[in-house]
This record gives C-alpha cells, sequence and structure tokens, in this order.
C-alpha cells in the first residue's frame, strides 16, 4: 500500500457521493466492517438490483462474502480481485477496492464530458464554422471509403462460409488423438523447462554480477581510506620550501605595494605635466595674441609717425628757404677769414681752439673773434643735447621706435641764435 493509492481512493470515494468520511488512517489496522460496507455500496452503484448477504459475523459468513463480491466483479465487470487482500481488510485491500473505485470513476467522468459536449452543442448548433465542417466532410468521405471496402470484404468471407462450414464441421466432429495431444503438451511443457532454465541461469548471473560488484565496492572503500589517510598525512607534513615560498610571498606584496605607489605617482605626474602643457599652451596664445595686437599698435604708430614726419620735412624745407634768402644778403657783405675749429681744452667743456692761416691781424681782434666763436659753438652743442633727449623720451613712450629714412639730414649748428627762430 502506498500513500498515494489511499488519497486516491478517498478522494474517488468523495467524488463518487459516498455517505461517510473515509480517513486515511482508518485502514492503517484491519478494519473489516467498513470494508464490507465499502463493497456492498460499490456493488449497490454498479448494479442496484444486486442482492449480496450482508452478514459478516462469523468468519463462514466474511468468507461467503468475499467470494460472491470477487464473483460478481469478475463476471459483470471483468475485475479480478484478489479474495485473500480483500479478506485482510487493511491497505492492501485498498488497492483491491481501487479498481472498482477507479472504474465508476472513469465512467462518471465520461458521462459528465458527454454531458458537457451535449450543452456544448446545444449553444453551438447556430454557430457555422466552414472550417470544421470541411474537416468532418474529409473524415466521411474517409469512413464512407472504409465501409465500402470492410463491406466488399464481408461479402467475399460469406460466399466463402459454405465450404468453410463443412471443414470447421468436420474438424470439430474428429476426435482427438490423445498421441498428439500428448506431443503438443510435451512441446509446451519442454518450452517451459527452457524458459525456467534461462531465468535460473539469469538469477546465477545475477548473484555473480552482485558478488563481483560487491568485491569492487570493498576494493574501492579500501583505496578510498588509503588515499585519506595519504592525504592527512600529507597536510599534516610542512614541505621544505615553504618557509622560502612564504618569504617570497612577502617580498612579493612589498614590491606590489611598491609599485602600485609608484604607479599611483606617475599617473599624477603625467596629470601635472599635461596641466602644466595646457597652461603653456594657453600661456603662449595669449603671448602671441599680445604680440600681434603690439605689432598691430607698432605699425599704426609707424604710419602715424610717417605721416607726422612728411609734415616736419616739408616745414624744414621751407625753413632753409628762409635762410637761403639770409645768406644772400650775408653774401654781400665783405669776408672774413675762414676760421678752424681745434680741439676742446681740458679745462673748459666745450672751448674750442680757434685760429686762422692768415696773419697782419691784431690781436684784439683775434680775441674778439675767437670769444664770439667759442660762445656759438656753445649754443649749438646746448641745441644738440635737448634734441638727443627729446630722442630719448620718444624712445621710452614707444617700445620699438620708428627707423628714420637714410635721407634725413642733420641740422647744421647756426653762426647766429636769429637764426633759429
Amino acid at each position: 500500500m502506498s500513500f498515494r493509492d489511499l488519497r486516491n481512493f478517498t478522494e474517488m470515494m468523495r467524488s463518487l457521493g459516498y455517505p461517510r468520511l473515509i480517513s486515511m488512517e482508518n485502514f492503517r489496522t484491519p478494519n473489516f466492517s467498513l470494508v464490507a460496507e465499502i463493497l456492498i455500496w460499490l456493488v449497490k452503484r454498479y448494479e442496484p438490483q444486486m442482492e449480496i448477504p450482508t452478514d459478516v459475523d462469523t468468519e463462514q459468513d466474511r468468507v461467503f462474502f468475499i467470494k460472491a463480491v470477487a464473483q460478481f466483479m469478475a463476471t459483470k465487470a471483468h475485475i479480478k480481485l484478489n479474495t485473500k487482500r480483500l479478506y485482510q481488510a487493511d491497505g492492501y485491500a485498498v488497492k483491491e477496492m481501487l479498481k472498482i473505485t477507479a472504474l465508476l470513476y472513469n465512467a462518471m467522468k465520461t458521462k459528465g464530458m458527454d454531458s458537457g459536449d451535449k450543452a456544448e452543442e446545444e449553444t453551438n448548433k447556430f454557430k457555422f464554422d466552414l472550417g470544421s465542417k470541411i474537416a468532418d466532410l474529409k473524415s466521411a468521405r474517409q469512413l464512407a471509403s472504409e465501409i465500402t471496402c470492410k463491406g466488399a470484404t464481408l461479402y467475399d468471407l460469406l460466399g466463402k462460409e459454405v465450404d468453410l462450414r463443412e471443414m470447421r464441421t468436420a474438424a470439430i466432429a474428429r476426435p482427438l488423438e490423445i498421441n498428439e495431444t500428448e506431443k503438443a503438451l510435451r512441446a509446451a511443457v519442454k518450452e517451459a523447462l527452457e524458459h525456467v532454465q534461462k531465468t535460473k541461469d539469469t538469477l546465477d548471473n545475477v548473484a555473480s554480477d552482485e558478488a563481483n560488484l560487491e568485491a569492487k565496492i570493498e576494493k574501492k572503500k579500501l583505496e578510498l581510506e588509503r588515499n585519506q589517510k595519504r592525504l592527512q598525512t600529507l597536510q599534516s607534513v610542512r614541505p621544505a620550501f615553504m618557509d622560502e615560498y612564504e618569504k617570497i610571498e612577502e617580498d612579493l606584496q612589498k614590491q606590489y605595494e611598491t609599485f602600485v605607489d609608484k604607479f599611483r605617482n606617475l599617473c599624477y605626474l603625467e596629470q601635472q605635466l599635461e596641466d602644466y602643457h595646457r597652461v603653456e599652451q594657453e600661456r603662449f596664445e595669449e603671448t602671441e595674441n599680445t604680440l600681434r595686437l603690439m605689432q598691430n599698435k607698432l605699425r599704426e604708430e609707424e604710419k602715424r609717425l610717417m605721416k607726422s614726419g612728411g609734415k616736419e620735412d616739408e616745414s624744414d624745407m621751407e625753413i632753409q628757404e628762409d635762410e637761403g634768402s639770409d645768406s644772400d644778403m650775408e653774401d654781400q657783405r665783405p669776408t672774413k677769414p675762414r676760421l678752424t675749429r681745434g680741439l676742446p681744452i681740458p679745462g673748459r667743456a666745450g672751448a674750442r681752439i680757434v685760429g686762422t692761416m692768415h696773419g697782419g691781424d691784431s690781436d684784439e681782434d683775434d680775441s674778439e673773434d675767437s670769444e664770439i666763436d667759442v660762445d656759438d659753438d656753445d649754443e649749438d652743442d646746448g641745441e644738440d643735447d635737448e634734441e638727443l633727449k627729446d630722442a630719448v623720451d620718444d624712445l621710452d613712450s614707444v617700445d620699438t621706435p620708428p627707423s628714420k629714412p637714410r635721407g634725413s639730414r642733420k641740422p647744421e649748428p647756426q653762426e647766429e641764435s636769429d637764426n633759429d627762430f
């Protein structure tokens, strides 16, 4: 008996409508009264007009009751029941009663499905499905062709019935020969003995195979124990190279930490270098932009100075024309002897030695002429110094001084102070 069979039996009995609640604990111990009640109910459910004796008080009554139920189910339902198990009235009896219960339960399910199909046909009788009709038409044609073939075959066989009837009657009327019967029985017995011998040989082989397997299992167990002992020995013994291995492992860990630190520093320095290059590039671009702006500014300043220098040249030309007219008037005056400028006197800044190449003049005239020339030279030197200072101031105000044209004329020292204006 299994738990599944007992559960299926109780569920089926509940579905069939058994009035009493059946527990799984009812069949732990023999309970013949409950088994008899269930069998009577099942027989009545299968055949309501069937009458079975219900007396189960004595041993003879119980035996007669079990035989009657088994005979009824064998003749009516073609179910073979084990009377010994039914008489035990425990879990093994549930297996035998489960056969009757399963038959009734399947019949009930089939009836329910048929009623459901009828209801579905009634609900769908007004619906028309072309695909299902085509499938039904094909099946009807196939069945019609099969019916035709079967009818023709049956007609041919019925035509041979006259001859076969005579042969069948002669075979039935012929007496059985004992020799042939014995021969057939001996052949059957021999075949059965051969089958039994084969079964015995198989059982012997199974026993030998079992012995071989047990021997192999024992051998494997011994090998396993040996390997386990060896493993324990190897685990308990410390290898000779283990100290060196641990030392190398510690060195490797230190080297790895050093490598990580250096790699981190390298990454940081590369990042700083990239930032520095970027800043330098930006600064270089700013410097280029500044120089470009300064060049443009200097070009504009140079153009402006060139324009102002052209105007000053025109004014200088006008002044020279005025000086030319004055020089013409001076040419009409009596000529004086030409003086030469000498070396400066060490004790007096700006003083020059002046002399003549002609004799005969008085000392007073010479002294007067020399004094006039020295004063004129001092005035010319002062004017040159002022012009140099103005040029230096212009250079300080402008970054790059404009280049002067080569053809510009340096102002000559004037002999008379009135010509400066």
